[in-house]
């Protein structure tokens, strides 16, 4: 019997190799390259039945002769998931959901199924638990009496025909990884599997009009495992993040085909589920009695939601040869830039000090206009004196010392006035024509110009 033959494919890329090489050709990762088995050909598997079927091919058409109608929705019945989906599912659409373990991802759409299926057909096709786990769970999460389906199934024919016999409108496959084709001989949960598996679950969901979402596992770094190309042919991807030893969770969209990106939902895990919390920026503010050192407000805009959190420095001489960076929610090194700029254009020196920044409540700020905060909570911790009560920032900090604008800048700073803040120091190009009640703005367009006049305030 001759040796089947194997090919090496990169769990990142999806790029296809040969022979095994510690490096990916495509996207230069080390050690991502798998070995799977390469399928015979001669038998296309997209044709062996109706549900396969490849559409016909569709006539050219121009542009403009396409009308354009906005995509209904339908929603979930939980408010900060809908948020995060840009309004709700779209009927035909692919979501891929991505988390740690534990972290809450089979339970929120428990509960969204158990929502919708008030006044829609949904299925709960479970790979990894069985029919009575997940009734305890509905138990536990005191989920009313409603008609969701269930199939505890991970082979791929027979969910696909589970599909066209009970004709779901929407279709939970949890997860991902576990599902398998008979068309393939490689392991479940292999690069070769979770990619045709997730192709064909996408056809059906375009062809049939099923709302499709799909459960991913992460890997070590907390990326979704498997090859990216399961990020490309989903319409939607959302990210689960915070910390499983706290109560607090967040859902973020890193990719939308129907709304906007990197929005954000706040929930919180109770004793019967997740509930989506209303006023998030509370859970990032620190709750001072008087005003601390090293402690500033700033607002980061997440999607169409802006958020008020409170970034922490720690400034404390270094007993190392090298001094120790360490940032916890932003991005470490930037961090290490915005020293250089505060040393070369403030003439505030740190070299020998040890500087630990942190965002409280476990978000994760990936926009540039955090650094103006950044920089005044670490100038505030080196001099051990507390910023002004009521001050709120928000600017991006150039490599030359300048303060450039950050985007809505408006909608920053009336979310600010609505909770109370009275001083604003933003860039100087974020200032709004018109006066905002409550609010003393303060524009700033360098570095030093920034901690001039914020000691005109102290």
């Amino acid at each position: 019997m001759a040796k089947a033959k194997t090919n090496y494919t990169c769990s990142d890329c999806g790029a296809i190799s040969n022979k095994w090489t510690g490096q990916c050709s495509s996207c230069q990762q080390w050690n991502t390259l798998t070995e799977s088995v390469v399928e015979s050909g001669g038998v296309n598997r997209y044709s062996n039945g109706p549900r396969l079927a490849l559409a016909q091919t569709a006539p050219v058409l121009s542009l403009f002769d396409i009308a354009a109608v906005d995509v209904p929705r339908f929603g979930t019945g939980i408010e900060e998931f809908d948020r995060v989906l840009g309004g709700g599912l779209v009927a035909g659409g692919v979501v891929l959901i991505g988390g740690d373990p534990g972290i809450g991802k089979s339970t929120l759409l428990l509960q969204a199924l158990a929502n919708m299926a008030q006044h829609k057909k949904v299925l709960y096709v479970s790979g990894e638990e069985s029919g009575a786990q997940i009734a305890l769970r509905a138990k536990r999460l005191a989920i009313a009496d409603c008609d969701l389906k269930l199939q505890a199934e991970i082979q791929l024919e027979k969910i696909l025909g589970t599909l066209a016999d009970l004709k779901p409108e929407v279709v939970v496959i949890d997860s991902i990884q576990t599902v398998y084709s008979d068309a393939l001989s490689a392991a479940p949960g292999s690069v070769s599997q979770v990619r045709e598996c997730a192709a064909q679950l996408t056809r059906v969901a375009k062809l049939t009009g099923v709302t499709i979402i799909l459960v991913g596992h992460v890997t070590k770094d907390g990326t979704l495992a498997g090859p990216r190309v399961l990020e490309h042919i989903v319409d939607t991807v959302l990210y689960f993040e915070g910390d499983t030893h706290s109560s607090f969770r967040l859902v973020r969209a890193i990719k939308n085909r129907f709304g906007a990106v990197n929005e954000l939902g706040v929930f919180a895990m109770t004793e019967k589920g997740l509930k989506g919390v209303s006023n998030p920026s509370a859970l990032f503010l620190s709750q001072h009695d008087n005003q601390v050192p090293g402690s500033c407000v700033m607002v980061t805009q997440e999607g169409t939601r802006p958020l008020l959190v409170e970034i922490q420095a720690l400034v404390d001489a270094s007993h190392l040869p090298n001094a120790r960076r360490l940032s916890v929610g932003l991005e470490q090194n930037r961090l290490a830039m915005l020293l250089a700029v505060l040393h070369r254009h403030a003439g505030v020196a740190a070299f020998d000090q040890d500087v630990f920044i942190n965002a409280v409540g476990g978000v994760k700020i990936t926009e540039p206009a955090a650094d103006l905060a950044v920089l005044l909570a670490i100038n505030s911790s080196m001099r051990n004196k507390a910023l002004p009560r009521g001050l709120v920032v928000f600017g991006e900090v150039g490599l030359a010392g300048e303060i450039r604008p950050a985007p809505r800048g408006q909608e920053r700073l009336r979310e600010a006035a609505k909770l109370g803040f009275s001083i604003a120091m933003v860039p100087k190009s974020n200032l709004p024509k018109q006066a905002i009640e409550g609010l003393t703005l303060i524009g700033v367009e360098r570095i030093d110009d920034a901690f001039n006049k914020l000691r005109e305030h102290e």
